[in-house]
């Protein structure tokens, strides 16, 4: 009488181990994708941000968002969405090809967009991971 209750029980004892498994598995691997650095620049040289600014004059004609993404699994997108006071002046979609990824995007400044700025680092669920502010003088 016995026998019937092991053969039901060792089913359920393997499937109850599978699925254990898997859990472990997947936390192990699954880190949410973050910023590590993001930083406002002039220039970008060698995939690093040739300086970190605060503050620009307006006749600097450029400037560039510049971010180490972190935790991505496969190719993922996120954007850099850029912000003159409240008014979105750009969105720009980057795609992102690995757990640790540099990538940038730039915004031609004209003379007289004055005043502060920043740039949200969007994800790719549409949370705001991180923002860099910056000001342009006149």
């Amino acid at each position: 009488m016995r026998k019937p209750y092991v053969f039901l029980l060792t089913p359920s004892l393997v499937l109850l181990g599978m699925t254990f498994g898997q859990a472990r598995e997947t936390g192990v691997t699954n880190q949410p994708v973050a910023v590590a650095e993001a930083v406002i620049t002039t220039g970008v040289v060698d995939r690093q941000p040739s300086d970190n600014i605060t503050s620009v004059s307006a006749d600097v004609g450029q400037v560039f968002c510049w971010t180490r993404i972190t935790g991505a699994e496969g190719e993922i997108e996120v954007e850099h969405v850029w912000y003159r006071g409240d008014d979105e002046m750009a969105r720009i979609t980057l795609t992102i090809g690995a757990a640790n990824w540099r990538t940038w995007s730039s915004k031609n400044i004209v003379s007289d967009w004055t005043g502060d700025w920043r740039v949200d680092v969007v994800g790719p669920d549409g949370t705001v991971l991180d923002s860099v502010s910056f000001t342009v003088q006149g």
